[in-house]
């Protein structure tokens, strides 16, 4: 990206608002009996995590986890590395991992990984988005919000090198150069 990256909106507040209202329709369905795990996964999911659990009407509990794919620039090197751990026990629970994006799928599959180890009773998975033209490894995704484009987005609490977080709308970045 230079230094003359432009934005462009890809969804609207409304529209988000209505993605995240069906998104806790659909969970809970599936979790009101359950006092589900609700897991986000630090830093992107914040913001899509604190609107979806207020539309959630029933006991359930909250931890994050921060994972991190080191390596340089902005393409993963593949190895994952836990850099917050869980404080909740997950053994019999039933968890919800709470992310922004599904992109590679390489940090999601680890955790999953991560998560089975400890023997929960089931792990299922909200994304906000999914950009399944750059997968590399096989994710289910349980409840979707959208599925975006080959594109750098930004906003509700998806960054691009920690700006842009506060952006109401889900935007892309294109590079104006």
């Amino acid at each position: 990206m230079g230094s003359k990256s432009e934005l462009h909106i890809l969804f609207r507040r409304r529209e988000i608002k209505g993605a995240v209202k069906r998104l806790a329709g659909e969970i809970s369905q599936d979790f009101r009996n359950k006092n589900p795990l609700l897991l986000g996964v630090l830093k992107g999911s914040f913001v899509f995590m604190a609107d979806l659990i207020r539309l959630l009407d029933f006991p359930l509990e909250v931890d994050f986890i921060g994972l991190s794919s080191y390596g340089s620039g902005t393409e993963t090197s593949g190895k994952i590395k836990v850099v917050k751990k869980l404080e909740t026990p997950v053994r019999d629970r039933y968890v919800l991992i709470v992310k922004d994006i599904v992109d590679t799928g390489l940090t999601t599959a680890f955790l999953f990984d991560y998560l089975q180890k400890k023997r929960p009773a089931s792990v299922k998975l909200c994304a906000l988005a999914d950009k399944p033209s750059r997968r590399e490894v096989p994710v289910t995704i349980d409840y979707l919000g959208f599925t975006v484009p080959n594109k750098f987005i930004v906003g509700y609490g998806l960054d691009a090198d920690q700006k842009y977080r506060n952006l109401p709308d889900i935007c892309y970045l294109e590079d104006g150069t």
